[in-house]
């Protein structure tokens, strides 16, 4: 049923679980994964009177994120590896990671968005909302929801 699975991960132990238990259900289905790491834009932050604070540059700031991707982006493929499942990775730079997701499961051509839920609940939620919510309710592909 479902080929091509596209699985963000950010490092978190849930999404580490969803990976894993994505890589099981890949290879149950004879299904091909690709990893996905959203990177964050530089955070524009100004203070006082418009000056910017902060003694990161832009530069290395995305230096930093891309390293960052490929350690997360790496674990996993390793594991799906070892499970002999086909894999790849992708890392997209966007200022909501809900947005990245949509747009690589575009870009990748999956059939499944496997992700894990944060679950936050409640005011929180309400307020801050989840990007699990928002890729469930913006996705034209379909979203399986591990928690």
């Amino acid at each position: 049923m479902f080929q091509h699975l596209l699985v963000p991960v950010d490092g978190s132990q849930l999404s580490v679980n969803a990976a894993d238990r994505a890589i099981v259900f890949a290879k149950e289905a004879g299904a091909k994964v690709t990893f996905f790491f959203a990177k964050p834009e530089y955070p524009m932050a100004f203070y006082g009177e418009g000056a910017l604070i902060d003694p990161t540059t832009p530069e290395r700031f995305a230096e930093m994120a891309e390293e960052q991707a490929r350690e997360i982006l790496s674990e996993a493929q390793a594991k799906a590896v070892a499970q002999g499942v086909g894999c790849a990775s992708l890392s997209l730079t966007y200022s909501a990671p809900w947005e990245g997701i949509i747009a690589a499961a575009q870009q990748a051509g999956v059939d499944l968005i496997f992700m894990a839920s944060h679950g936050r609940r409640g005011i929180s939620g309400l307020l801050l909302g989840s990007e699990t919510q928002k890729v469930l309710t913006h996705s034209k592909i379909p979203v399986l929801v591990y928690r």
